[in-house]
């Protein structure tokens, strides 16, 4: 039977948002911060390790919340609706199935709360720059490579480019108010951890400035005030978080059919101005026509171009004919659902002679994690929230019985991990097809011939 809902005390609407350290913060921030209407119970936490039992601070949380808001696991879903009387449950965070999401809804409106998908309207913030935003159907399609492609062009325009990197506040939540790396020395002073690396390294390296953060209307403000133009890098198959005046959206030709089925990523397909699919080079021709079939009955009007992945490896003499141990990007192979990445290409197509299984290899803190993704191939996600995730990943490498280990991470993990092993990583980057056209880089030239004249001066 369902409860009975108490009366709410004047008329404040108790909310509890169900969250993964990331969307949440920001649609708290932009939502429901200054409303007294509202009162904000708890975030729940899910997907990321090591982010519940903590609160989001009071300095953040703004002064109706002096005791900050507390953060805990979302298996306790239903005891928070019942101990709070909670009336509206928003959901907020990405890449999950539509089954998952509404699975959620059933359970809260089984007690009566309603359930909430806020809108990209009303979370969108307004820039006072122009924005290229970049999102994707699922997590690891390859939207940071483009999005470093496109900074890299703007950049040769003489433009000066900010990215913004969706949010990824895995540690001290007050000091990460708002985020600026220049530099890998930025990175080691802010603690990143190697998830947050594996985003923020690669743009660094490639000379884009990036900002990221919890306070996002914070964060903007400081990357207009060094930019001409903003780059949003989209995490997950999330909505940017800044309205853009061109939206570019990735399709992934390895799998195909997710288009459809994970929130919110076809809705993000169906916002699109221009849908790229990605790793066109490697996955087969019938995945790549299957992609672009599925992006058009999605998104019927917007052009579709494809994209290259091409991969590489630093030393492929030391993985041919070798036992091989591959270290893959974290979320692409975990939340993400892919069960290999660049880097199990990379050395196949260099020739090792054996892909060594980790499983059986990982101690056991490790195996738990690795056994709730029974879609994995023989690899070994990246799995980097906090320094024990760093010492599982070494004893793992120290244990498996192989030669050489080849890294699929953007970044280079040698300089946080060591396993006693040769570590030869495999690097990717996005390309157009060389022959032909160029559709996605005339694109963004006549982008870039509809902006103001620039004079370099920051924003006022």
């Amino acid at each position: 039977m369902m409860p009975d809902r108490p009366s709410l005390e004047d008329g404040v609407v108790r909310v509890l948002i169900l969250g993964a350290a990331g969307r949440d913060f920001h649609d708290f921030n932009l939502l429901y911060r200054d409303d007294p209407s509202v009162e904000v119970v708890a975030f729940t936490a899910a997907q990321i390790p090591h982010i519940d039992d903590r609160r989001y601070p009071a300095a953040l949380a703004g002064p109706r919340y002096p005791r900050g808001i507390p953060i805990v696991p979302e298996g306790r879903l239903e005891d928070l609706i019942r101990t709070h009387a909670v009336d509206r449950v928003v959901f907020a965070y990405s890449d999950v199935s539509d089954a998952a999401v509404m699975a959620l809804a059933q359970r809260c409106l089984a007690l009566g709360a309603g359930f909430e998908l806020p809108g990209p309207a009303r979370t969108m913030l307004r820039s006072r720059r122009p924005v290229i935003a970049v999102s994707a159907v699922r997590t690891g399609c390859g939207k940071s490579a483009l999005s470093r492609w496109i900074g890299t062009r703007l950049r040769a325009r003489g433009l000066r480019v900010a990215v913004m990197r969706h949010p990824m506040p895995y540690g001290d939540l007050e000091r990460q108010r708002v985020q600026r790396f220049a530099g890998v020395g930025d990175l080691d002073a802010a603690q990143c951890t190697a998830e947050e690396r594996e985003e923020y390294e690669p743009h660094i390296a490639a000379g884009n400035l990036v900002f990221a953060g919890v306070d996002y209307a914070q964060v903007l403000a400081a990357a207009e005030r060094e930019a001409d133009v903003i780059v949003w890098d989209g995490g997950n198959n999330d909505f940017p978080f800044v309205r853009p005046d061109l939206h570019v959206v990735v399709v992934d030709a390895w799998r195909p059919e997710h288009g459809r089925g994970w929130y919110p990523g076809e809705a993000v397909l169906r916002s699109a101005d221009l849908v790229v699919v990605a790793k066109a080079d490697t996955a087969t021709p019938d995945a790549v026509a299957r992609a672009e079939a599925v992006a058009r009955m999605v998104n019927p009007t917007a052009p579709i171009v494809p994209g290259h992945s091409p991969i590489t490896l630093d030393d492929p003499d030391a993985v041919r004919g070798r036992r091989v141990l591959v270290i893959e990007d974290g979320p692409t192979t975990t939340h993400g659902g892919m069960a290999f990445g660049a880097g199990t290409l990379a050395a196949r197509a260099a020739g090792a002679a054996e892909l060594v299984d980790p499983r059986p290899y990982a101690p056991p803190a490790l195996a738990a994690v690795l056994a709730r993704h029974p879609h994995l191939g023989p690899v070994l996600p990246a799995l980097g929230y906090a320094p024990e995730d760093l010492a599982l990943l070494a004893q793992t490498i120290a244990a498996t019985p192989a030669d050489v280990v080849v890294v699929g991470t953007p970044i280079d993990l040698g300089r946080l991990v060591s396993g006693g092993k040769p570590l030869v990583r495999a690097r990717y980057a996005f390309s157009e097809p060389g022959d032909g056209p160029h559709p996605l880089a005339d694109r963004l030239d006549r982008f870039v011939a509809t902006l103001p004249p620039t004079t370099g001066t920051p924003a006022a």
